[in-house]
């Protein structure tokens, strides 16, 4: 049951998903792992690894609906999203589009949405602070 930031934490549940099964099912996961994993260092268990990366994914929207687990797949999460800035998206620079392809940006967001799931009551405290003042 979804219980603090249900539209933020419904458009992260749309995201994983759609990132994920998509893979799933066009083969995206095994390419991931035989053509980038593999070739990068990771043979023979590049497949292995890619399907465990998109597993906890799936893993991660499980949690996010039922608010079990959240903290251990949110942390393995943002791992994988880090991995991702280091190993594919930093050289591409900062922009998805517009004044670059393929960088840090959206993993920069998906991160700082999950932490605000995480630690709700920073976030609040953010707020009253400013409005206090």
């Amino acid at each position: 049951m979804i219980k603090n930031l249900p539209i933020l934490r419904t458009g992260l549940i749309v995201i994983f998903l759609a990132h994920s099964l998509s893979g799933m099912f066009n083969n995206g996961v095994n390419d991931f792992g035989n053509l980038y994993l593999n070739q990068i260092g990771f043979a023979p268990f590049g497949v292995i690894l890619a399907w465990l990366i998109k597993l906890s994914h799936v893993g991660f929207v499980f949690s996010l609906v039922t608010d079990r687990y959240l903290k251990f797949t949110s942390i393995v999460t943002i791992l994988v999203l880090v991995a991702g800035i280091m190993m594919v998206h930093l050289k591409e620079g900062w922009f998805v589009v517009g004044g670059g392809r393929n960088g840090v940006e959206f993993n920069f967001l998906l991160i700082i949405c999950i932490l605000t799931i995480l630690y709700p009551k920073i976030r609040n405290k953010a707020i009253a602070d400013v409005t206090n003042q």
